[in-house]
C-alpha cells in the first residue's frame, strides 16, 4: 500500500531471517577509540608521555656524555716526559710487582694563574714543593703514600732543559729536578734513589689544590694555638675548624710560624691533611652524591697534568674505584727516613739502612708497618725473628688532624 503524503514513512527493518554484520565484517577495525572519548584521552595521554620519557632520556644522555667530554678534555696529557722517559727505559728499574701500582704526586710551586702571584713573584721556573711516592699494593689492600724532602741531598741524572741542553749529573737538592728537567727529570732522580719504577705521575700546582679543598666543602683541622704566617698568608684561631681553599693552601705550606720551622714538620702537617681530605672524598657524602662529585672531578681534572696512561676521566675513574675498597686505616703516610745532612744542617740526607729497607719493602709490594714515632708495636719483639719487619713513623687516614 502506498503512503499517503501526510504520513511519515516507517523506517526499514530487516527480514527476521536476516542476520544483522557486524563492524569486523563489512568495516575494517578503527585504530582505536573515538577522538574525544575516554580510551582514546587515555590512550592519547600515554603517547605522550612515552615521548616525553624518551625524550628525557635522550637529553640525559646527551648530557652525560657533554658532562663527561668536558671533564675528559679538562686533563692536560705529559707527552714531552713519556718521550724522555722512553730514551732511558733500559736504565730504568723493573716495572712492579703485578698488579701493584707506583704514582707520582708532584705539587708545583708555580706562581702562575689566578690568585698564585701573592705566593711570591712569578720567575717563569718552577720547582716541586712537594713529592709524593704513591705505592698501591697488587690486591688494593692498602696504600702507601711517602713524602720526599724537597731538601734532601741526592744524585740527579743528566736531564733535558728547556731550551734542549742537557745537565752533567750532578749532586744537588731535589726539588731543583723539577725546575732543571721537569717531569721527566724528577722520575728519573726518584727511581735511582728509590730502585722503584713509577708507573705514572701526576702535578698539581696551587689553584688545583685550593679547588680540590673547596669542591668537598673544605676539610676539617685542629689547632692547639693560633697561627700567624705572613709568609703563608695565614691568620687562624685555635681550636676546632673548615679550613676551605686558600686556608688550606697556607695551612699545608705553613713552615716558619709553626713547630721548629722545619719541613719535616710542614710534610707531618700534609700528610695529616691529606689523610683528612682522603676520609671525606670517601665518605657517601661525597663519593654516592652527583651534585658533590661533579665539581670535585671538574676541579681534579682541570688541575692536573699526567702522563697518558692516567689522562682520561675513565682511566682516572678506574684508579679511584680500585681505591675506594682500600680502609681509612690501610691508607698511610710517612716521610722517608732522613737527618740533616751532615754538610749543611738546612739540607737532608736518608737515613741508612732504614730507607733502603722501605724503599725494598714497596718495590717487592710487601706491607709497610707504620706507627706515630716508629715505635714498634707491642706483640713485636726482635727475639722472635732474627729479621723483624721494620717499623717506620707515620700516620693513617683514619687518624685525620682532630686526633
Amino acid at each position: 500500500m502506498t503512503d499517503s503524503p501526510g504520513t511519515p514513512a516507517e523506517p526499514d527493518t530487516p527480514d527476521e531471517d536476516e542476520t544483522t554484520s557486524t563492524p569486523a565484517e563489512d568495516e575494517p577495525a578503527g585504530p582505536g577509540p573515538a577522538p574525544g572519548g575516554r580510551g582514546w584521552r587515555r590512550g592519547h595521554w600515554l603517547r605522550w608521555t612515552a615521548l616525553g620519557v624518551s625524550v628525557f632520556v635522550i637529553a640525559a644522555a646527551g648530557a652525560g656524555w657533554w658532562l663527561y667530554r668536558k671533564l675528559d678534555n679538562n686533563i692536560t696529557t705529559d707527552t714531552d716526559a713519556a718521550a724522555e722517559l722512553l730514551k732511558y727505559d733500559k736504565e730504568r728499574p723493573s716495572p712492579a710487582v703485578k698488579g701493584a701500582q707506583n704514582i707520582l704526586l708532584i705539587g708545583s710551586d708555580t706562581r702562575a694563574g689566578p690568585g698564585n702571584k701573592k705566593y711570591g713573584k712569578d720567575k717563569g721556573t718552577q720547582r716541586s714543593d712537594t713529592t709524593i711516592l704513591l705505592h698501591l699494593s697488587a690486591g688494593r689492600s692498602s696504600a702507601t703514600a711517602v713524602s720526599l724532602p724537597r731538601d734532601l741531598m741526592v744524585k740527579m741524572p743528566s736531564c733535558r732543559q728547556p731550551d734542549g741542553t742537557r745537565t752533567r749529573e750532578q749532586f744537588a737538592q731535589f726539588n731543583s729536578a723539577f725546575e732543571i728537567g721537569g717531569t721527566a727529570c724528577t722520575i728519573r732522580t726518584v727511581e735511582r734513589l728509590t730502585g722503584i719504577r713509577i708507573d705514572h705521575h701526576m702535578v698539581i700546582d696551587f689553584q688545583g689544590f685550593k679547588k680540590m679543598v673547596d669542591a668537598v666543602d673544605g676539610v676539617e683541622v685542629c689547632l692547639k694555638e693560633p697561627i700567624d704566617d705572613d709568609d703563608a698568608h695565614l691568620r687562624l684561631p685555635a681550636g676546632r675548624q673548615t679550613l676551605r681553599g686558600e686556608q688550606a693552601l697556607g695551612f699545608v705550606r705553613a713552615r716558619k710560624s709553626l713547630g721548629n720551622g722545619s719541613d719535616t714538620e710542614r710534610m707531618d702537617r700534609q700528610q695529616q691533611f691529606l689523610g683528612a681530605l682522603v676520609n671525606k672524598m670517601q665518605s657517601n657524602g661525597v663519593l654516592l652524591n652527583p651534585t658533590r662529585l661533579y665539581p670535585v672531578l671538574d676541579a681534579a681534572t682541570k688541575s692536573i697534568t699526567t702522563d697518558a696512561g692516567l689522562d682520561s676521566l675513565r682511566d682516572l675513574y678506574d684508579l679511584a674505584r680500585s681505591m675506594r675498597s682500600i680502609p681509612t686505616e690501610k691508607v698511610q703516610f710517612l716521610t722517608v727516613p732522613r737527618r740533616p745532612y751532615s754538610y749543611n744542617a738546612n739540607r737532608d740526607e736518608l737515613v741508612q739502612p732504614k730507607a733502603s729497607q722501605l724503599f725494598k719493602r714497596l718495590r717487592e709490594d710487601k706491607a709497610v708497618t707504620v706507627t706515630p714515632g716508629g715505635k714498634r708495636k707491642p706483640d713485636d719483639t726482635s727475639s722472635a725473628s732474627p729479621a723483624p719487619t721494620p717499623t717506620f713513623s707515620g700516620r693513617n687516614a683514619a687518624e685525620g688532624v682532630c686526633t
